[in-house]
Parts: C-alpha cells; structure tokens; sequence
C-alpha cells in the first residue's frame, strides 16, 4: 500500500541535487500534530537534526536501502510543516527515537489494529485464508465470569447475569458496535431453531432491530431471528404478527409447535440476532421435544 505520492524537488541547501521529496497532505491537523509529537520525542533525547541523520545512515547502511536515510531537511518538514514520512523514514525515527512503529502509525491517523475488521468490510468472491494479524492492543469487552446461578439449560439473557466484564483483543470483533449489542445463551435443552442455532450457542443481539419482518427473504438462512422475553423467560425463534398475536415459529427441524403470545402484553422483542458462535458436530441424542 503505498502511503505517499513522491516527486523531485530540488532543496536548497540541502547539499545535495533533486531528492525525492514526500507527499503534504496539505496543512492537515492530525498530520501536523504528529510531527511535533516526533520533534518533543526528539527533544527530550537531545538529538540535533544532524544526530537522527547520521543515526538514519547506519540504518540505511545497515539494509542496503537508501530510502532509510533522513536528510536534515527533510526531518524539518516532518517536524514543522506536516509532512508525511515515507514508510522507511517511519520506520528508522521509531528506530532512532526508540517508539511503537503500530503507535506512531496511530498518530498519522492509521490504527493497523483495525485491519481485520476494515478488511471484513471488503468482501471477496472467492474462500481464502485470512493472513491478517494485529498487535495486542486494544479489544472488545467481553463477559468473564457469571453468575453461578445461571441455569444453563435454558436459554438465558446474558447480559442480565454479567458479574464482571473484562477486555480481550479479540481484533475480528471490532467492527462490531458491542456496546449497542446484547449478548444470550441458547439453552442446552432449546432446539427450537435447530440447526440454525444449536443448544450452548452464544448469540449476538441487536436491540435496535425490534421490528418484525414478514417478508424480503429468499432463504431461512436470511429470515430474521428475534431474541424475545415473556413471563416464562426467554425464546429464540422466527416470528410473525397477526393481528394482535405475535407468532414464534421454530425451525421445522425442531418438532417443536409454534407458539402464540399477545402481542405486545405477553412478549416482548428483545432485538434481532446479528450474531452467533457455536461448536459444529453432530446433535446430541435423546432430545427432548415439546
């Protein structure tokens, strides 16, 4: 990816002819503040412009790759008139000034911690491996522990037993709006959207997404599936309205009858499932139907 537009400029003063001069991106802010983030670093370790050169020479030196090098010039519009560094120069100030390529990256406005899930935004035809790997930095908030009252059976709201919530760098999540989700637990015992979802299942829940859909899918992998509560507890189940009746609908797979609430005084929609993680293998034997 290229991160700059080079062209020849001829510096004066520079000791030197044309030189391949970085791209400005114009008097940006982010850009500006960034060079004097990497001149205060350079101050307080006492280095002249003349030091982070000679220091850039060795690097050069040391990869066979001029493009390494800082010329004294070219360090004073970095520092004071926003210019971008190419990626090699980026790479020895950090070298030089002892800093976090990923952080310094982050100042320039790219947080390569997002990668995974910029990436998932772009879809592709074809199945591939993905190869994308990020820092460990950063993360989504997630349930470490629970209630030891849960019953486990039944298909439970998670987000109403959460004791302590902890963060991990699961990086794929980020592009999820976790704090405008709720999290559920499929009962061990409900199959009523088996094979959809199996028993143990964990589910993503969308509370923004209450409305019921009748119609627009082509396929019962692109169905809705609402996450709803009533006085009993909780159900998972594709749903339709009628009247003032709000119908459950399991996945004919389940054997299970559908179910009939008024609605809205006998159930409520939590919100659409956007989500799920669970294990794939064969069905546990000796499910109980209703």
């Amino acid at each position: 990816m290229a991160l700059l537009r080079k062209k020849s400029i001829s510096i004066p003063g520079s000791g030197s002819g044309a030189v391949d001069s970085d791209a400005k991106p114009g008097r940006d802010d982010t850009m500006e503040a960034a060079g004097q983030k990497l001149k205060r670093v350079r101050d307080r370790l006492g280095l002249r412009y003349r030091d982070v050169e000679q220091a850039s020479l060795i690097i050069a030196a040391r990869h066979q790759n001029d493009e390494f090098t800082i010329a004294l010039s070219r360090l004073s519009d970095i520092e004071n008139k926003g210019t971008v560094p190419t990626l090699y120069r980026l790479y020895s100030l950090c070298v030089i000034y002892r800093l976090d390529l990923s952080e310094v990256l982050q100042w320039y406005g790219v947080d390569i911690a997002r990668t995974p899930s910029d990436a998932a935004a772009i879809p592709h035809d074809r199945t591939h491996i993905i190869g994308l790997t990020a820092p460990d930095q950063g993360g989504v908030h997630v349930p470490l522990s629970l209630d030891p009252g849960i019953d486990l059976n039944r298909t439970t709201f998670l987000s109403r037993w959460i004791q302590r919530w902890g963060s991990l760098p699961l990086m794929l999540l980020n592009g999820l709006d976790l704090k405008n989700h709720r999290y559920a637990f499929i009962g061990l015992e409900d199959w009523a959207m088996y094979p959809l979802l199996q028993p143990g299942a964990l589910v993503l829940i969308d509370e923004a997404k209450r409305k019921i859909i009748q119609s627009g899918w082509t396929t019962e992998f692109e169905r809705p599936i609402y996450f709803l509560e009533h006085r009993q507890g909780y159900e998972c189940s594709w749903c339709s309205l009628e009247g003032g009746s709000l119908i459950l609908q399991p996945h004919p797979s389940s054997q299970r009858p559908p179910q009939v609430f008024a609605y809205p005084d006998e159930i409520d929609v939590v919100g659409q499932v956007t989500g799920v993680a669970m294990l794939l293998g064969p069905a546990r034997q000796g499910r109980i139907h209703s």
